[in-house]
């Protein structure tokens, strides 16, 4: 029973980089998507790999901020 109670009373840090990395996501991915419709496929995939670059990072930073603070992600509650 305490530990419910420990559990329920704990907050979730946030990685005040995350939503930095979402903006980024949907920025590159919009530039990219604006390229291939105006013609230039070429820049075009470059940024769609850089969004997957992008959102990579921003996937490691938030499993990474959660392990520093002792949480498993993928532990099912």
């Amino acid at each position: 029973m305490s530990e419910d109670f420990l559990e329920q009373g704990k907050k979730r840090v946030r990685n005040p980089f995350v939503p930095i990395g979402a903006l980024v996501t949907a920025g590159v991915l919009t530039a990219g998507l604006i390229s291939f419709r105006q013609g230039n496929s070429q820049l075009g995939q470059k940024l769609m790999r850089a969004r997957v670059v992008v959102q990579g990072a921003t996937v490691a930073l938030m499993v990474g901020t959660a392990f520093y603070y002792g949480e498993n992600p993928w532990r099912s509650s």
